[in-house]
Parts: structure tokens; sequence; C-alpha cells
């Protein structure tokens, strides 16, 4: 793609999130939003596969139904309130509907289906892009209104988020699928403590993009799409191969790492509000994620492959490691013993 071309997408993503972020009113959201989809769709379909194609048209459909519902959610609480501001959402229809888009536009359970594919058709930049960038103005819609959505709806969602994303990343062999079902897995634990401590969500996502955002530069940098080609890179980059262990055990929310950090913080958020079983479901579930982070760290590190592989080998070109994948990973690693500092900012 012409870098030109390149740097106005970028730009336009970047709009578009301020002005939602920024916006009090439901019109000026919505039209982040739309600007939002517009600016993402031609980093999809860049490739001109036919795979691309497909996951930017199914993105397309997905997100203008999505923004069709804001829209008349936040229509139908102006209609019944008078009311055009973000937090003085207070029809319980349009709650309910409006659950129903930022649902579609974040990728929960149950309207979580075009997710893996549409990550599955894009390069792992712009899987990065769609992971990350893209889920914080719904996330930040979610925040502005979550004193006025049903508890029961958004908890229910969420254990069912947590358990299919890891059921279903189980038998997977792209890696951009399993990544995408970590995703869903990682919102479900942010949906559920929203109502009851918003912050805490927005903190967690923070720490999701932080660790998400090493993985895919990571898996950019040693050029790898699937397990099999996952299996050769310790030859590669062991260096590297062996830092992006601790960073998946880190994004499976084991302890010592950065990622056990809004885990704890989330269930005992839960306990304090009297809700035990839910933090002891949704731990027990997140178990199944645990499995293909394993999984994917048995394949980059422990294993080595077999001479009778149908692939090419890599050359072995001793490249330096890139400085922000380094940064990025220090700070996805080592960030739990200053938890008391990181709680004190936000």
């Amino acid at each position: 793609m012409n870098p030109q071309a390149k740097l106005i997408f970028a730009m336009s993503l970047l709009l578009g999130t301020t002005i939602t972020i920024s916006s009090h009113h439901w019109i000026s959201a919505w039209a982040g939003l739309e600007i939002n989809t517009l600016a993402v769709l031609p980093l999809i379909s860049k490739s001109h596969h036919p795979r691309a194609i497909e996951a930017a048209t199914k993105y397309f459909l997905v997100q203008a139904a999505a923004s069709a519902l804001v829209l008349f959610s936040s229509m139908t609480n102006a209609w019944h309130t008078g009311q055009w501001d973000i937090t003085q959402l207070t029809h319980p229809v349009s709650s309910l509907i409006l659950t129903a888009a930022i649902s579609m536009k974040l990728g929960l359970v149950p309207f979580h289906f075009w997710f893996p594919e549409v990550l599955q058709g894009s390069s792992l930049i712009t899987g990065l892009i769609l992971s990350t960038i893209v889920k914080f103005p719904p996330i930040t819609l979610l925040y502005m209104t979550s004193h006025s959505l049903n508890p029961e709806l958004l908890t229910t969602m969420a254990i069912l988020s947590v358990a299919l994303g890891g059921w279903m990343g189980l038998n997977q062999t792209q890696i951009r699928k399993i990544l995408a079902f970590s995703s869903i897995s990682h919102l479900g634990w942010m949906t559920v403590v929203i109502i009851y401590n918003p912050k805490l969500t927005l903190l967690n996502f923070y720490l999701y993009t932080l660790m998400t955002a090493t993985v895919f530069l990571t898996l950019n940098s040693m050029k790898v799409l699937k397990l099999t080609t996952l299996m050769t890179t310790w030859t590669k980059s062991p260096s590297l191969s062996s830092i992006f262990l601790l960073t998946l055990l880190s994004l499976a929310g084991l302890p010592p790492l950065t990622g056990f950090l809004p885990k704890w913080l989330i269930i005992e958020e839960l306990t304090k509000q009297g809700m035990a079983p839910t933090a002891m479901i949704i731990s027990m579930l997140s178990l199944l994620g645990l499995f293909f982070y394993l999984r994917l760290a048995y394949c980059a590190t422990i294993t080595l492959p077999p001479h009778t592989t149908n692939h090419m080998k890599k050359w072995h070109t001793n490249k330096p490691v890139n400085i922000s994948i380094a940064i990025l990973t220090t700070l996805s690693i080592m960030l739990l013993p200053i938890s008391p500092m990181i709680l004190t900012i936000v």
C-alpha cells in the first residue's frame, strides 16, 4: 500500500477513536465509530487476496449493523427522555439495544462469530489494530453507560465469552484465530466487572493491549502464522522465542507476571460484591485459555521439528530485536511488583 494512503488511514483511525472517546453526544460518538470502520476496511483488504476481501466484507456488514443499532438505541432514548447525552441512557429498551450493539462491535458472545474470521483474513499488524485500537471506542461507550446496563445480562455474556473463547481456541492451528479467541476471552473478564468497578475494566484493557501488542509484534518479527512454522523459530531466534514464552504465560494470567494483576483484582472485586460463584466459574473457565497459551509456548520453545517437515527451513539471520518489542515485552512481564503504584495512578 502507498505510504501516503497508509498515513491517511492511520490518521483517520486516530481521529475516529478520539472523536468517540471525547464525545458527550450520541451522534458524534456514532460518527467517530463510522470513521473508524471506514479507516480499517482498506487496511484489511490491502493484500487483494480473496480471503482478505471476504474478511473486509464481513467486517463492514457487522460494523454497519452495530452502528445502526447504536443510532437506533440513542434515538429511542432521545424519543422517550429527550436526552442525547451518552451518560443519560435511562430507557431499558435503549440499554438492551446498546448492549447488543457494543457486543457486536467488540466481538462478545453471542456476537463473536465475525471476529476470528476477520482476524484470519488480515495481516498480523492489521490484526493487532483490530484487537486493540478498534476496541477502545466501544469499551469507552460501555464505560460511560455502565451504570444503566443490565448486570445479569452482562455477567451472563461475560461468562459465555470466557467459556467459548477458551473452548473454541483449543483445536485451532492458525495463530491469528487462537489470538482472536484469546481476545474474546479477555473481553469477558473486562465485561464481568464493568458495572461494579469501571476503572478496573479500563486497567484490564490497557494491560491486555500491552500484552497483545507484544505477542503480535513478536509473531510479525518471526514471520509466523501457523503452529507448524512456530516450531521452527527456536533455531532462528532463540532469545526472542524464550521471551515469547513468558509473554504468552503473562497473557494467560499466571503469577508473578503482569497478566496476573487484572485477573487478581477482578476476582477480588467480584468477591467483595458477593459474586464469589461468578468469580470461581470465570477463574475455572480461564484454565481453558491457559491450555492453548501453553500449547503455543510449547510449540515455540520446547519442541524441535522433525527433519521431514513439508515447509522450507528458515535462514539463520541474527538480526537484532526491535527496541519496541524489547520494551513491550519487559512491561508485559514485570509490572506486577509495582501494582500498588499502578492502582494509585488508575
